[in-house]
C-alpha cells in the first residue's frame, strides 16, 4: 500500500496585491500571469516521493549538467478549475489526468506519481491560491502540473534517478472571446508528429517541440494549425496540432460522431473521452474509425462529412472550416461553427461550470 504523501505548506508572506491581481484578472489571456504559489514533490531512487511542499512561485536553480535539459526527460499535464455562480471551485475529471500523467511516466522511464498525491497538489495549490480562479464568463484557472529529471550527471545509459514534480497554475481568459471561429488547417506530408512504438500518447516535452516546425510551415501556407498523419503511410488522419479530431457524418438526427481510433500515435485527451460521452447522452452514435485524406476529401465535398472539429484543455472545442494541402483545398460544410459542434462544446462547458447536471461524477470540488 502506497504511504500517503505529506505537503509541508509554505504560504508566500508576500503575495500579490489585490489591485494588481485584479488588473491580471480582467485581461488574462493565456499563459501570461501566475499564481502566488507552486507545489513541488521530490522523488529519489532508493526514498521514493517526498518533500511535498506548497511554496511561493519563485524560478527553479538547475545545474547545467541536469540530465532533463540533455536528454529530454520531461512530462505535463494540462486542466482547468473552474469558479461555478455559487462561488464554489471545480477541477474537471483531475483523477483521469492522473493516470494519463502515470502512463507518460512509464512511457519515458519515469516514476509513477500516485493518483491520489496528482490530485491533492492540485487542491493544495488551487485551495491556497482561491483569489486567482476567474469569475468571468469563459474565464478559468489553467493548471500545469509537470515532472522533469533532475539528476547532474550527461550518462545517458538509464533513466535518472532523481526527478522532480511540479504544478503551476496560469489564469486563463476565453479562448473564443469574440466568438466560436472556425479555423483553416494545412495537412503536413513533410513531418509527423509520432511513430507506431514511439512516445505519441504521452504527453512529453519532445512531442511539441517536434511540431514547432510543422505549425510554422501551417501558418506560411496562410493556415491557422496543422492537421498530423500517419507516420507509415501518410495518409491516414491523425490529430490537429496538440488536439484530437472529431467528423460529424449527416445532420440532426441521423448525424454520427466519429473521431480517429487511438492507436499508440494519438494522445487520449480527457476532452476526447468526455465527448464520446456526452454524444452518446445526447442520442448521437458514435464511432472510433480511420480516415484517409481522400475520404475526408471526398465525404465533404458530396456532403456525407458535414463538419468536423478538434478538442483539447485549452479550447474545449474548436470548428474547422476549411483545409489545405499542396494537393489543393476543400470547406467542410459551409465554413462555419456546425450545429452539432456548437450543442456539444455548450453541454460540455455547462457541465464544467456547474450550469449542467455531472451526470458521470466528473467534478472535483476543491473549495
Amino acid at each position: 500500500m502506497t504511504t500517503p504523501i505529506t505537503f509541508d505548506l509554505k504560504p508566500s508572506t508576500q503575495p500579490l496585491p489585490e489591485a494588481d491581481r485584479a488588473v491580471a484578472l480582467a485581461e488574462p489571456g493565456f499563459g501570461r500571469y501566475f499564481t502566488d504559489h507552486m507545489v513541488t514533490i521530490r522523488w529519489t531512487e532508493g526514498r521514493g516521493w517526498h518533500d511535498a511542499t506548497l511554496q511561493p512561485y519563485a524560478p527553479i536553480p538547475l545545474d547545467p549538467a541536469t540530465m532533463a535539459l540533455h536528454y529530454g526527460q520531461e512530462i505535463f499535464e494540462g486542466l482547468k478549475a473552474y469558479r461555478r455562480a455559487d462561488g464554489s471551485i471545480v477541477t474537471f475529471r483531475p483523477d483521469a489526468n492522473a493516470r494519463r500523467f502515470q502512463r507518460s511516466a512509464a512511457r519515458l522511464g519515469m516514476p509513477e506519481l500516485p493518483v491520489e498525491a496528482f490530485v491533492e497538489a492540485i487542491d493544495v495549490l488551487v485551495a491556497q491560491d482561491a483569489a486567482w480562479v476567474p469569475s468571468g464568463a469563459g474565464q478559468t484557472l489553467y493548471l500545469r502540473p509537470f515532472m522533469f529529471a533532475t539528476e547532474v550527471g550527461l550518462g545517458i545509459n538509464r533513466p535518472a534517478n532523481e526527478y522532480l514534480f511540479m504544478v503551476i497554475a496560469s489564469p486563463a481568459g476565453d479562448y473564443f472571446a469574440g466568438g466560436v471561429r472556425p479555423v483553416s488547417v494545412w495537412l503536413s506530408t513533410d513531418y509527423v508528429r509520432a511513430a507506431p512504438g514511439g512516445t505519441g500518447e504521452a504527453k512529453c516535452a519532445g512531442n511539441y517541440a517536434a511540431a514547432f516546425l510543422a505549425q510554422a510551415e501551417a501558418v506560411r501556407h496562410g493556415c491557422d494549425q496543422v492537421v498530423w498523419l500517419d507516420a507509415v503511410e501518410r495518409r491516414w488522419v491523425e490529430e490537429m496540432g496538440s488536439s484530437n479530431l472529431y467528423f460529424v457524418r449527416g445532420t440532426g438526427a441521423d448525424a454520427r460522431i466519429l473521431t480517429p481510433r487511438l492507436t499508440g500515435t494519438l494522445l487520449p485527451g480527457i476532452t476526447r473521452d468526455s465527448l464520446l460521452r456526452i454524444a452518446d447522452d445526447l442520442g448521437y452514435p458514435t464511432e472510433e474509425f480511420r480516415i484517409t485524406v481522400d475520404d475526408w476529401r471526398r465525404e465533404c465535398e458530396s456532403g456525407a462529412i458535414t463538419e468536423v472539429f478538434a478538442c483539447g484543455t485549452a479550447s474545449v472545442i474548436t470548428p474547422v472550416g476549411s483545409v489545405r494541402s499542396a494537393d489543393g483545398a476543400w470547406t467542410i460544410g459551409d465554413g462555419q461553427a456546425g450545429e452539432i459542434t456548437l450543442r456539444l462544446r455548450e453541454t460540455l462547458v455547462d457541465i464544467q461550470t456547474g450550469r449542467a447536471e455531472d451526470r458521470h461524477g466528473w467534478l472535483h470540488r476543491v473549495a
